[in-house]
C-alpha cells in the first residue's frame, strides 16, 4: 500500500511539474536579467553585449544589468554563467573563445558542450589577410609560394598566442601544408604597428581593426577570410576563391544561457534577439564596430558551437598552442 501511495504522489509530482515550468516561462521575467560579460570595459565583447543587452532590456521590460567579470581569457564570467540557475536570469555574451578555450585551457572549471546553452549566434565580425606593401606577393597564392620556397621564413603576427589571429593563421597553415613563423604580440594593435613598420609579413586581423590603415594605403588586403565576400571589402577574394579550399574563419558573438533553461524561455530569448537582430538602428551600431548582425534559432546555434569546439580543437592540438 506504501509503495502505491508513493508512486501515485511521484506520477502526480511529475504531472504538475511540466505545467508549473510552463507557468513559470509565461510569466518570464519577473525580475531582473544578470548579463555577463567575461571581459573587461571597452572591448568588442562589451561593445557587442551592451549593445544587446539594452534592446533586451526593452523588449523583455525588464532591467537587464551588465556584469564585466573579466580575467583568465574569458573563463571567469563563463564559468559563472555555467553554474548559475537554469531559470533565465543569467545570460552570456561570448565569442568564438568559448570554443577555443574549449581545448585551449586545460581542466576548465565548466564543460562547455554541457553546461552552457547558445540561445543564437547574434554577430560576426569577418576577418581579413593584410600584408605590408613592401611583401612581393599580389594574393594569397603567391604568399603561400613564398612560405613553400622558405620553410619558416615568413613571418606572420598576431594579438597573442591562443588569439583568433594566430589560430586562423594556424588553420591556414594546416590546410596548406605550410609552415610560417609565428611572432607573438600582446594585442592586435602592437602587431599591426609592427606589421606596417615591415617586421613581420602579414597577419590575419578583425577587419574593424585594419580597416584606418587599409584606408590610409599602410596595409595590402589579400583575402577575406569568410565564406562569401565581405561587405566591408567587396572587392577583395575570399580565401577559397584564392585557393584554399574549404577556408572558413570568421569571429562570432553568441548570447549563452546555463543549460537546462525551459524551453519557453529559450524561445522568448530567440524571439526577441531576432527582432534586435533586423533593427536598422542596432545594424548599424554593428556595422561601426565592423560587424554584423546575426541570428540562429537555438538548435542551431548548439551544433554550430559543437562544431567550432571540434574544429578549433584540431587547430590547437595540430599547432601545440598552449595559453599565455
Amino acid at each position: 500500500m506504501t509503495c502505491i501511495r508513493k508512486t501515485l504522489i511521484a506520477a502526480c509530482g511529475f504531472a504538475f511539474a511540466v505545467p508549473l515550468a510552463g507557468i513559470a516561462a509565461q510569466g518570464y521575467p519577473e525580475r531582473p536579467i544578470r548579463f555577463l560579460v567575461p571581459f573587461p570595459p571597452g572591448g568588442g565583447n562589451d561593445i557587442v553585449g551592451r549593445i544587446v543587452a539594452q534592446k533586451l532590456a526593452e523588449g523583455l521590460k525588464q532591467t537587464v544589468v551588465v556584469d564585466n567579470r573579466g580575467g583568465a581569457g574569458g573563463t571567469i564570467g563563463t564559468d559563472m554563467t555555467a553554474k548559475a540557475p537554469a531559470d533565465g536570469y543569467t545570460m552570456l555574451v561570448n565569442n568564438i573563445s568559448l570554443a577555443v578555450n574549449a581545448t585551449l585551457i586545460p581542466k576548465l572549471p565548466y564543460d562547455t558542450l554541457r553546461q552552457l546553452a547558445p540561445v543564437s549566434i547574434i554577430g560576426r565580425q569577418p576577418n581579413i589577410l593584410v600584408v605590408h606593401p613592401g611583401v612581393k606577393a599580389k594574393n594569397v597564392k603567391e604568399l603561400l609560394d613564398l612560405a613553400r620556397a622558405k620553410p619558416g621564413g615568413v613571418n606572420y603576427g598576431s594579438g597573442g598566442i591562443g588569439t583568433a589571429s594566430h589560430l586562423a593563421t594556424e588553420l591556414l597553415q594546416l590546410s596548406t601544408g605550410t609552415k610560417m613563423t609565428h611572432i607573438p604580440y600582446k594585442g592586435l594593435g602592437p602587431a599591426l604597428v609592427d606589421l606596417m613598420g615591415g617586421r613581420t609579413e602579414f597577419i590575419i586581423s578583425t577587419m574593424a581593426s585594419a580597416l584606418p590603415q587599409l584606408k590610409a594605403g599602410k596595409l595590402r588586403p589579400l583575402a577575406a577570410t569568410t565564406v562569401k565576400r565581405s561587405a566591408f571589402f567587396p572587392e577583395v577574394p575570399t580565401m577559397i576563391e584564392s585557393g584554399v579550399a574549404g577556408y572558413d574563419f570568421t569571429t562570432w558573438y553568441a548570447l549563452v544561457v546555463p543549460a537546462g533553461v525551459p524551453k519557453a524561455v529559450m524561445a522568448r530569448l530567440n524571439g526577441e534577439l531576432k527582432a534586435i537582430a533586423d533593427m536598422p538602428a542596432v545594424k548599424e551600431q554593428f556595422s561601426a564596430q565592423g560587424l554584423e548582425t546575426a541570428h540562429t534559432g537555438s538548435d542551431e546555434a548548439q551544433k554550430y558551437l559543437t562544431a567550432e569546439v571540434a574544429k578549433w580543437g584540431k587547430v590547437i592540438k595540430a599547432s601545440g598552442a598552449k595559453p599565455d
